[in-house]
């Protein structure tokens, strides 16, 4: 249910009502709007009926039922879109753009500063790389672990980009979180609730990403444990599903930003290199990405693809990158945003 108060309720109206919905047995979530504040209450859905009694109470101009499963994501709950800060003066939602790039994984310092001084200077405002790599096969690179964290640290010690990384394990939580501006859920997690559960619990943006074969619905289902426990820094990553094409790694579902939108206020980022799984691939991506209405990209970025130990043929050099880059801005301008 939504409690939609009355304009100008006062602050001890808006604790009463807050008060009277757990003691009624659902969780009030307020959501503070430009003229008015509504309370989302959360709970059992068989016994929501009794929260229509909230009608009666001082401040409260009427309850409504969210029809959607995903509550607090829903734009039912908070019509107009989403804005993430993920940093002082860095917000994600809003009229600027967002691009983070960055190697899949962090393997040496060399090639962490290498990129991360590359990136900045084309315009990238956050610094992607891996430190804990869940693969495929056991015996395939894992990552460098929490020695790859200190060297994300020490990246944004040197450009002041700050870093967005992946928690493959809920044990790792607390330890990722230490270093990370931005906690990334990869797509084999997406349902991975313990984590995700977790995660609701910090003061810290997350980007998740969607499953290979997860429907639009489940996606916002797992968005909405992170928001239940309290975390709104919540940011939507379209990364590619699994189809019966080929030809790509994925299948890049660019429907999924304009879907999205329409059904929740949560900022959408899209991955090309991940969607694609080949470099020359990415910018074209990219560009429909933009033009369809997204808010940022997250994109991979190595100095020596070749050389890579994960993700290579995916990864667009500095160059490219740059490249990519100027005529991006032709784009977001396009979209009504800016780099």
């Amino acid at each position: 249910m939504i409690i939609v108060m009355m304009q100008g309720a006062s602050k001890e109206q808006l604790a009463e009502v807050k008060k009277r919905i757990r003691e009624l047995g659902y969780k009030p979530h307020v959501i503070h709007g430009e003229t008015r504040n509504v309370i989302g209450a959360v709970g059992d859905e068989r016994g929501k009926s009794v929260l229509q009694s909230l009608e009666s109470m001082p401040g409260v101009e009427n309850v409504v039922p969210i029809l959607k499963p995903y509550k607090l994501a829903s734009r039912e709950v908070k019509p107009e879109p989403s804005v993430v800060e993920i940093a002082p003066g860095l917000q994600v939602g809003g009229d600027k753009m967002v691009v983070m790039a960055g190697p899949c994984s962090v393997e040496s310092e060399e090639q962490i500063l290498e990129t991360a001084h590359a990136v900045k200077q084309s315009g990238a405002t956050v610094l992607r790389g891996g430190a804990f790599k869940p693969r495929t096969s056991p015996y395939s690179f894992q990552g460098m672990e929490e020695e790859g964290l200190k060297l994300l640290a020490l990246a944004r010690e040197a450009t002041g980009l700050p870093i967005i990384t992946e928690v493959v394990n809920p044990r790792d939580v607390e330890l990722v979180a230490r270093y990370a501006d931005i906690m990334q859920v990869g797509a084999r997690n997406v349902q991975n609730f313990a984590l995700l559960k977790m995660l609701g619990q910090l003061d810290k943006p997350v980007l998740l990403k969607r499953g290979m074969a997860t429907t639009i619905q489940e996606f916002l289902m797992s968005a909405e444990y992170i928001l239940a426990e309290g975390n709104r820094r919540v940011m939507l990553c379209e990364r590619g599903i699994r189809t019966f094409e080929t030809a790509t790694r994925n299948t890049l579902d660019i429907s999924a930003v304009p879907v999205l939108k329409g059904q929740t206020h949560l900022p959408v980022i899209i991955d090309p290199s991940h969607a694609t799984g080949h470099a020359h691939l990415v910018p074209s991506m990219s560009y429909a990405a933009v033009a369809a209405g997204c808010d940022g990209l997250i994109v991979e970025v190595h100095p020596h693809p070749e050389k890579a130990a994960s993700d290579g043929p995916q990864s667009l050099r500095p160059a490219e990158f740059a490249a990519m880059m100027k005529k991006l801005a032709e784009f977001a301008k396009v979209a009504g945003k800016s780099l």
